[in-house]
């Protein structure tokens, strides 16, 4: 029987997005017909790397990303591109997720293969959307901070849980609204549709990291809400901005506690 951490790990290394997508498919099928072994596999993680990547985009600094507006077609290409690269790494951690932490129940290993087919699908549909501005993924140039999360939370399933979904693929949940208000005030129904799914499905994406994250918590006998608060402080400040989508991350799994605990950290960074 086949290893699903193989195949994880095939689907990371997949260097096309037509090769990641079609991996990713493909994976996610076998696991649902029950064709992998799993709790037999006792094999380590190979430690983290960069995945399978195709030439572009060009990966720069957030600072030499040139800030476009939606008035023009290009400024919308752009940003059509910026969030397709957000799900085409969204792909890459979903996966990640799955091939470094062993010995998790099996519904971890089918919550996050069905976020990695959903980042898969969201991606094909933003691709496909900037295909009809004339443009193509790696058209315009990206950064790598999605990624470099992941790297720095390789060590620890909890602090993946708690840091990758419920931080930064959060973010979505904040940011989205307004992204979709904008594009239909300008008549582009068709990109804020595509948000619109997005956004429904990220909130049971973040919704699959706060449980896990739980989980992880009453494993190790660990207070889950001063740990997040402790994880936020040492790893989340520069990305940690307001206003937040109260009722998205609630539904997604934060208490009032933690969402408070988001609160001040942003008014102390901007005191």
């Amino acid at each position: 029987m086949a290893s699903l951490f193989d195949a994880a790990r095939a689907c990371l290394d997949a260097a096309t997005p037509d090769d990641k997508l079609a991996r990713t498919a493909e994976a996610a099928k076998a696991f649902a017909d029950g064709a992998f072994a799993l709790l037999e596999d006792d094999r380590e993680p190979e430690p983290i790397r960069m995945p399978g990547r195709p030439e572009r985009p060009r990966l720069v600094h957030p600072r030499e990303l040139p800030r476009r507006g939606f008035g023009t077609l290009e400024g919308r290409a752009a940003f059509i591109h910026a969030v397709a690269h957000i799900e085409f790494n969204a792909i890459d951690l979903a996966w990640d997720a799955v091939y470094r932490f062993r010995h998790f129940p099996p519904a971890y290993y089918a919550d996050w293969i069905g976020v990695a087919s959903d980042e898969a699908r969201h991606f094909a549909m933003l691709r496909t959307r900037l295909r009809e501005f004339g443009h193509d993924y790696g058209d315009f140039d990206a950064h790598n901070g999605l990624w470099e999360m992941a790297e720095k939370t390789a060590h620890d399933a909890l602090a993946r849980m708690a840091l990758v979904p419920r931080v930064l693929e959060a973010r979505g949940l904040d940011v989205t609204p307004g992204m979709i208000v904008k594009l239909r005030s300008l008549g582009d129904d068709a990109t804020a549709d595509i948000l619109e799914v997005i956004l429904r499905e990220e909130v049971g994406h973040v919704a699959a990291g706060s449980r896990w994250y739980r989980w992880c918590c009453a494993l190790q006998g660990i207070e889950p809400r001063a740990k997040f608060r402790e994880l936020l402080g040492a790893y989340a400040r520069p990305v940690l901005h307001g206003p937040f989508n109260l009722e998205a991350r609630s539904a997604a799994g934060f208490d009032e506690e933690e969402l408070a605990a988001l609160q001040q950290l942003d008014m102390q960074s901007r005191s």
